[in-house]
């Protein structure tokens, strides 16, 4: 967990937005204004805007996949074990089994899915693949959400423009930082803001500063930016749960039983689920759910219906495993899903091929957590 570094952010700066919960793939539209009524003379919501009407009645029909609270799985891409193309078969084939799982939503191009080893065209690839796998299995109202950080804000937009192309419906973008050094206090908040006000689809900020040389967003900076019109929601990957606190309640995020204000405060790991439910927060988007979407979803379900001290033992269970995962990286969870699943593989080059040894310690390090999630 980050140092708790960030300030105190201000209660009640978040505008009224209605939204639906569910815990499975939702069936109605979204009522998040779309993408394309965000102009630079509205980008930032005024803090005295009246609240949008609830009823189903304004509904707008141009964004058919709403974010809802609940477990958003960061997809593991697939390659063949010899030439490490694309394996587009197994990357179907998971997205399916996540989506009947129950999970509320999918991610591509994230840390599980190797966005650093991809080409923008096979990024593209990846993405399309999912959404048909889901939309051929009848989860096409299941939303998906596409990595698009890059180092530019101008390759940025173009990742948010592809990701729509591909079948994207929201794109989670991570802040630069190779010339973070040469930052201004104002090339953060610029950059997101120029990125969502250009971006086709709306964006979540992405706080993981163990991917961007230490860059932590504050709850000030982030609850600012949600003002802006296309920004929907934060993935908080940094695990500072006094941060999610205050950037859930100063906008009224989205909860398993308030439907708020439609902004998704997400945590980042699985291993912090019931806390983050605890502290007012969306969901999680957690890796370890390539492995146990179900258990995860548990820890939820259990705690919404008051049964806190079972959903602490599932969230001890499921933090184990998580834990196994956050050690052993991409590799570690590619490598227990080919031993529990028969598919898995390996991660592109450089990274290592665990030898046989290795990949035992690995299952053992998930066996705990398999077996609760056989058991569901």
């Amino acid at each position: 967990m980050s140092p708790h570094k960030d300030a105190p952010s201000p209660v009640g700066v978040y505008p009224d937005r209605p939204s639906r919960f569910s815990l499975g793939p939702p069936p109605t539209p979204t009522l998040e204004p779309p993408a394309s009524s965000c102009s630079s003379q509205d980008s930032d919501r005024s803090l005295d805007s009246p609240s949008l009407d609830s009823s189903l009645d304004s509904v707008d029909e141009s964004m058919p996949r709403p974010l809802v609270p609940g477990v958003y799985v960061p997809t593991v891409v697939f390659f063949d074990p010899a030439t490490e193309d694309l394996d587009l078969a197994h990357i179907a084939q998971h997205a399916v089994r996540l989506a009947e799982a129950g999970v509320a939503g999918l991610t591509t191009q994230g840390s599980n899915g190797e966005a650093v080893h991809l080409t923008h065209a096979e990024r593209k690839t990846v993405t399309r693949a999912t959404r048909k796998a889901l939309d051929d299995a009848g989860f096409d109202t299941l939303p998906l959400i596409v990595g698009c950080g890059a180092q530019s804000t101008r390759e940025t937009i173009e990742l948010c423009t592809e990701a729509l192309e591909a079948g994207g419906d929201y794109a989670l973008v991570l802040p630069p930082s190779y010339y973070r050094p040469m930052f201004t206090a104002a090339s953060v908040i610029d950059f997101f803001e120029d990125v969502a006000s250009a971006s086709p689809i709306p964006i979540l900020i992405y706080n993981y500063p163990g991917a961007v040389s230490g860059m932590d967003l504050d709850s000030d900076a982030i609850v600012r930016l949600s003002k802006h019109c296309n920004i929907v929601g934060c993935k908080l990957t940094c695990g500072n749960t006094g941060k999610l606190t205050r950037i859930a309640a100063a906008t009224r995020a989205s909860t398993p039983t308030d439907v708020g204000s439609g902004f998704m405060c997400l945590g980042g790991s699985a291993d912090f689920t019931l806390q983050m439910l605890v502290g007012g927060g969306s969901g999680t988007i957690g890796g370890v759910a390539n492995l146990a979407p179900k258990a995860c979803i548990k820890i939820i379900e259990l705690y919404v219906s008051g049964q806190v001290e079972e959903a602490k033992r599932v969230q001890a269970i499921v933090a184990r495993g998580d834990w196994a995962a956050i050690k052993g990286g991409i590799v570690a969870t590619k490598s227990a899903m080919e031993t529990f699943f028969g598919y898995g593989g390996y991660a592109r080059k450089p990274l290592p091929r665990p030898a046989p040894e290795q990949a035992r310690t690995y299952a053992a390090d998930f066996a705990e957590l398999m077996a609760l999630e056989k058991q569901l």
